[in-house]
């Protein structure tokens, strides 16, 4: 058995420990907010948050993350200032990639509540959008931004 916090609840999993947290996050616990993308950590659409770092689930193995704290979109309240921009600028278009982008601009501002719009481009260049919403994603940051800093 593997125990887990996920969004401040605890888990414990029968897993083989080099299962992929992704898996266990949508198959095992029924967490499914969190969305499979390429399956190889390059388009980073299954983010999460570990330890206040953004991670690819898809490449995280269960193993490792024993005792440590993993957010998923779920865990992110509606009134957070990132999900109430992602709204007021309407980011989402087809919205597959929306979850995982979400999460890297949570654990961005967590990080950096103050970043400038090259560190924002710089902190979502990994997370890929199909549908090419970037200017969105960057104004919605930049929104959320001046809503942590008041």
């Amino acid at each position: 058995m593997i125990k887990l916090i996920i969004n401040d609840d605890e888990y414990s999993v029968d897993v083989d420990p080099d299962t992929p947290l992704l898996w266990v996050l949508r198959d095992v616990l029924g967490l499914t907010g969190t969305k499979f993308g390429c399956g190889a950590g390059q388009c980073w659409g299954c983010t999460v948050i570990v330890d206040g770092k953004a991670r690819p689930s898809c490449t995280t193995k269960i193993s490792g993350l024993e005792g440590k704290k993993i957010t998923t979109i779920e865990g992110i309240p509606e009134d957070h200032p990132v999900k109430q921009a992602w709204l007021e600028e309407q980011v989402p278009q087809c919205g597959y990639c929306q979850p995982g982008q979400i999460m890297r601009a949570v654990a961005l501002l967590d990080e950096n509540p103050d970043p400038d719009r090259d560190e924002v481009r710089k902190a979502m260049s990994r997370n890929l959008c199909r549908c090419g919403t970037y200017p969105r994603i960057e104004a919605a940051v930049l929104r959320a931004a001046r809503e942590v800093a008041k």
